[in-house]
């Protein structure tokens, strides 16, 4: 669907995150996740550090299409983002 590249800043409890993994593996999309919250240590910080770029909130999911951020499992934003 997408040949934009995808990543997805997540924890490994979320709902909202969940529902963001099976709609793009429903879309077939390739995509890098990272579940912050299973990282430890200065790794974990600086992923947090990193989603703080992005999303100054820090909040889960964020997703990065492209150079599009969407923030929260907005379904149509990101079939949007998708689009070629």
């Amino acid at each position: 669907m997408s040949e934009k590249p995808v990543k997805l800043y997540a924890l490994s409890t979320c709902i909202h995150c969940r529902h963001t993994k099976d709609f793009l593996n429903e879309c077939g999309v390739r995509y890098e996740c990272v579940d912050v919250d299973t990282l430890q240590g200065e790794e974990r910080q600086a992923m947090i550090e990193e989603v703080k770029r992005h999303n100054p909130n820090c909040t889960f999911p964020t997703i990065l299409i492209g150079d599009k951020v969407i923030v929260g499992f907005r379904k149509d934003e990101i079939e949007e983002a998708l689009k070629p």
